[in-house]
């Protein structure tokens, strides 16, 4: 059924609310199983990983997710292996209103979504709404972000704004990816998995070993590896496309000279190189196709001539200081990354020389954070402490047009830019917890942040037919400004223990994401629609909430939540016929997303555990402030859009079956589907992202002594097709006609094995 309003293609399906309720229903029904003393309490391998108590570093000290009053999802490393978590993607689809998105137009650009705020840019001065902290450590852009994990302590994703300890641009909420230290005996793992289902096979090797060297010294090494031969086939070329070729180095260390002090070091380096975007080219919203390349949205067939590439490289340095003072521990945590990245993308996505651009990236950044956790009494606890952050980046766009009205190797339109961009934020933090009784604790805190913003920009549409590059000083600047702002983001809260395995919780928050500039001007009018500034975005968030668990290790938590959203930051993704897309970034509209989440885990019996997880959200612009539709008036039609990335459904439901084998040791097997609703991606809702239907499976054999572990898995079974994104087109670029869209490729069906030794 096609959406009645006005400009909007998306279409408008019908809830499933059958199976929603089908859902709630298996909750419901777990939750009462978990009550039931037919239940063994003993659970065999897979099923008592999963249910192994998890402890999260959610507010900024060590305790177990079930203590902590937010609404998380945590996995430590072994649960990761349970369920085959190779990537920050592989969370996507399946967290209650989550979306774990890479943009797809260079690869590793995050474009993470919780609870329906979310972004799509790959802008890189464009600040993110759900914030990446790896070991602590907040990165800055959203570039070089979604790549393979591994060697993992845990996983926590914090739903929600959580910028009074973790500072701006966590309005939709947080993810902590948490690595490991050496531990106390020696240990070491070999990994290697084999996967299929494209083109040409994906192969990659993980090792680590490390553990104490002296009485108070501690090393460790892991190392990381990725061949891949191209899962796509360009249909152009008849060739496999999509190959990468990754190396990750991760040497830490560990020092503690006595019991009160620990110091610890992390070092990593990253280096991928692969093939440009699998840019699909189908029917756009405005109902025009490509003549060459009309795709089925569905399919993952694509036809391109400018095959591309992505080069990342990073350095990444956390030091991280620990000392035991009385009731407390004072924690400093210094940090460094320096990112280098390049690329080169067919955006027309056709076989024709239209539209391709190059980027580049030089991003190089310090952070400091000093803080203090302990007991100032009995009754009360305090964290507060002082943050520093500055990042500087070169950002360069080169755009070759028109190539085919053009001599070969050269371009009838070539427009170049960039920007140089600075920020600097100082932050004071401070967070008060008081039990009241011994069943309620009150939480207050607030958060001071004072930020800097420079920006020297060149605008694309000022360096027509004259190439110059930004990172290489060649580019004049035609744009030069800076900005400061500053805020208060408090929070007030409770919670209470109803008796010794439920508890209530209950908070109202104010979050902030962070104003800035437009590195990626490609509009002549500068005074209306060019680089800025725009201003920051504020959510206010009150929340209800409660986590239950049983004898058995089963668990179940819920909440409730409201969020309402101040001068909301939009990027405006607009076909044109000289530039192709233009990208406008302003304060667009208030909105309100209320919704739900529920989340569980359910043993049925001593070997079989039943997960599940619901999230519902409505989301609504409240005021609307700039015409997103284009329509040239500004009114209820532009109101009743759908806010991108806010997929109003998301679900999940899993069992995992544990079985012995004799003397050789026991099986895992797995089974998990996971619904996203249908989202829009552009803002006038002419773009949309597919509605995801995944479906996983595979087993697991481990020998007796935990030595081995062999896997055999399947993701995507059904082989849904998603798009990074689905940016429309013109109808003509320059006088050629083009139309269609750019929605580049994510994987398919994926099979695989995989072997795991430890020594």
């Amino acid at each position: 059924m096609e959406k009645t309003s006005n400009n909007s293609p998306m279409r408008q399906r019908e809830a499933p609310i059958k199976p929603v309720c089908a859902l709630a229903l298996a909750i419901i029904t777990g939750a009462s199983i978990m009550s039931s003393p037919a239940v063994s309490h003993a659970q065999s391998r897979s099923t008592s990983i999963l249910l192994e108590e998890i402890i999260v570093t959610a507010r900024k000290r060590e305790e177990s997710v079930l203590d902590v009053p937010l609404s998380i999802s945590a996995f430590s490393s072994e649960q990761l292996d349970v369920l085959k978590v190779r990537d920050i993607q592989s969370l996507s689809v399946g967290l209650p209103n989550v979306a774990f998105d890479d943009i797809g137009t260079t690869r590793g650009v995050a474009n993470f979504s919780i609870r329906g705020i979310g972004v799509n840019s790959s802008i890189p001065s464009i600040d993110p709404t759900v914030g990446t902290f790896i070991d602590g450590v907040y990165l800055g852009t959203n570039a070089g972000t979604v790549f393979d994990v591994f060697d993992l302590e845990s996983i926590e994703v914090l739903r929600g704004p959580q910028g009074t300890l973790f500072g701006r641009n966590v309005t939709g909420g947080a993810v902590l990816l948490n690595t490991k230290l050496p531990g106390d005996e020696f240990e070491g793992k070999a990994k290697f998995s084999y996967e299929g289902g494209g083109e040409d096979p994906d192969i990659y090797a993980m090792a680590t070993f490390g553990g104490p060297v002296t009485d108070t010294l501690g090393l460790k090494l892991s190392v990381y590896t990725n061949q891949d031969d191209g899962y796509f086939k360009n249909l152009n070329t008849g060739e496999a496309f999509g190959e990468q070729d990754t190396l990750s180095l991760r040497p830490s260390l560990v020092w503690r000279p006595s019991d009160t002090f620990e110091l610890a070091v992390r070092y990593e380096y990253f280096d991928s190189e692969g093939d440009g975007p699998a840019s699909q080219n189908h029917r756009n919203g405005s109902g025009i196709a490509n003549a060459q390349t009309n795709f089925d949205r569905n399919s993952l067939d694509f036809s391109i001539d400018e095959e591309g590439f992505i080069d990342t490289r990073s350095d990444f340095l956390n030091v991280r200081a620990d000392w035991i003072l009385g009731n407390g521990t004072i924690t400093n945590i210094f940090a460094y990354r320096d990112l280098v990245q390049s690329s080169n993308s067919d955006i027309d996505a056709t076989p024709l020389s239209l539209f391709h651009a190059r980027a580049g990236l030089e991003a190089e950044q310090i952070s400091n954070e000093l803080r203090y956790t302990g007991d100032l009494s009995d009754k009360t606890k305090l964290t507060a402490g002082l943050y520093y952050f500055k990042n500087e980046l070169l950002a360069n766009e080169n755009r070759r047009l028109l190539g085919l009205i053009a001599p070969p190797g050269l371009f009838g339109l070539t427009q170049d830019g960039g920007g140089d961009y600075e920020v600097e934020t100082k932050g004071l933090f401070v967070s008060l917890e008081h039990d009241f009784t011994e069943r309620l604790t009150v939480t207050a805190g607030a958060r001071y942040t004072d930020e800097d913003k420079k920006a020297s920009i060149a605008s694309l549409v000022r360096n027509i037919n004259s190439p110059c590059s930004v990172i290489d000083g060649t580019c004049p600047f035609d744009f030069v400004d800076d900005e400061n702002w500053s805020n208060v983001s408090p929070k007030l809260g409770f919670t209470y223990d109803y008796g010794d395995s439920t508890m209530f919780y209950g908070h109202v928050t104010r979050g902030y994401r962070s104003g800035g500039y437009n590195l990626r001007n490609t509009a002549i009018d500068t005074v209306n629609f060019g680089p800025g500034p725009f201003d920051e975005e504020s959510v206010d968030n009150i929340e209800f909430g409660f986590k239950t668990s049983f004898a058995n290790g089963g668990r179940i938590s819920g909440s409730l939540f409201y969020n309402k959203i101040k001068d909301m930051q939009r990027e405006i993704n607009l076909a044109d016929p000289i530039a192709g897309v233009v990208q406008v970034i302003r304060n667009v509209a208030d909105a309100e997303i209320p919704g739900l989440e529920l989340e569980g885990l359910f043993p049925l019996s001593d070997r079989l555990l039943l997960n599940a997880s619901l999230g519902l959200i409505d989301p609504e612009y409240d005021v609307v402030t700039f015409d997103l539709n284009s329509d040239g008036v500004l009114n209820d039609a532009d109101r009743d859009l759908d806010l991108p990335r806010a997929a109003k459904i998301t679900y999940s439901i899993g069992l995992i079956y544990d079985l012995s084998i004799g003397s050789w040791g026991n099986a895992t097997s797995r089974v998990n589907y996971a619904f996203r609703d249908e989202s829009a991606y552009t803002d006038n809702n002419l773009g949309f992202i597919n509605e995801q239907g995944i479906l996983d499976a595979g087993v697991d054999f481990y020998s007796d002594d935990g030595t081995w572990q062999f896997g055999i898995f399947a993701k995507n079974l059904t082989d849904e097709v998603k798009h990074g994104g689905d940016t429309q087109l013109p109808a003509l670029l320059g006088p050629i006609p083009l139309g269609g869209t750019f929605s580049p490729l994510a994987k398919g069906r994926i099979i695989g094995v995989d072997v795991t030794y430890n020594f």
